[in-house]
């Protein structure tokens, strides 16, 4: 019998996004979409699951006796049981480092987009600021260059890496934090409340665990410098995102560009899209890691991860 690939979320790879054809001769589904109850449904006979938000929990995996293999199109892989993965025998596999150029673009371009208040100016023009000021130009707001700032890295991955040596690349000092509440520091990183108190901007590239839920709530922002800028790329639950916006309209800390939400799609109810006119906050909606060279790689390393499994092979195995 042929093996069943079904792709629960296919739409989270852009149309333009060539997916390649696995090799080994298969039976395909994709969806571009799938809601909670019709998970079990169209996994029902499948021998391989492809995921990239939708969850799939032990009440699920426990339904779906065929399934052998969950491919996530992604690296996070919090919408899965993984040790209930681990007691079924089904294969977890992820994709790395597709987006160590994607993502470093991206949280300098935020950087430089707040340093310099692009979108607060731009927002200034479109009220009549300029013509109320009759001058060749106006200064709303402090700009700031990027060059010779200390940007703290919490995260010393791929990412976080990569992400230091673009910041370097423009004249930026660049820090690691150790982690939080480490009392040993480790060669080449600075402790983690002594990172946030000297950087001009702190980026957050670790990933969300128990330990690092809220990693940045009220008592890091006040360690932060009244100038400095917060980004997040990580994940949403990294960050309180209250305590954000009240450090931001208190002017407790300079201003944020955030990509990432404790839930997604986030709405008005979240408390960064209810103050999204906030001249100091910069929001995308989790597109980071969304060039269209990365995620063609993705498509072509979660295609052959699949390949990989169907020949015996492990190959960016989580489980």
């Amino acid at each position: 019998m042929l093996p069943n690939l079904v792709f629960l979320d296919r739409a989270t790879i852009p149309s333009q996004i060539t997916l390649p054809t696995p090799r080994h001769p298969h039976v395909w589904q994709a969806y571009d979409f799938t809601a909670p109850e019709q998970v079990v449904e169209r996994l029902q006979g499948a021998t391989v699951a492809i995921t990239n938000k939708v969850v799939l929990d032990e009440a699920v995996l426990a339904q779906l006796p065929s399934l052998k293999l969950i491919a996530v199109s992604a690296t996070g892989y919090n919408n899965l049981d993984i040790e209930a993965c681990r007691r079924l025998g089904i294969a977890v596999t992820n994709v790395q480092g597709y987006a160590t150029q994607s993502v470093p673009e991206h949280v300098l371009g935020m950087i430089f987009s707040l340093s310099r208040h692009l979108s607060a100016y731009h927002h200034d023009i479109a009220q009549g600021e300029w013509q109320r000021n009759k001058q060749f130009c106006f200064f709303t707001h402090p700009i700031r260059d990027v060059a010779g700032a200390t940007l703290a890295i919490v995260g010393g991955g791929a990412l976080g890496r990569a992400t230091a040596q673009l910041a370097s690349a423009v004249g930026m000092d660049v820090i690691f934090a150790e982690r939080k509440g480490e009392h040993q520091c480790r060669e080449g990183y600075v402790p983690f409340e002594a990172a946030l108190s000297q950087a001009d901007v702190v980026s957050l590239h670790c990933p969300l665990s128990d330990e690092t839920f809220h990693l940045i709530g009220e008592p890091e922002l006040g360690l932060m410098k009244s100038s400095a800028i917060l980004i997040n790329t990580g994940r949403g639950g990294l960050v309180d995102e209250r305590a954000l916006v009240s450090a931001l309209t208190s002017g407790q800390i300079g201003a944020a560009g955030v990509d990432v939400f404790t839930s997604e799609p986030a709405d008005e109810s979240n408390p960064l899209l209810a103050n999204i006119s906030l001249p100091n906050l910069l929001l995308t909606p989790h597109v980071a890691w969304g060039s269209d060279s990365a995620i063609q790689k993705l498509a072509d390393i979660l295609i052959d991860n699949i390949d990989a499994f169907l020949d015996g092979r492990e190959q960016n195995r989580v489980v």
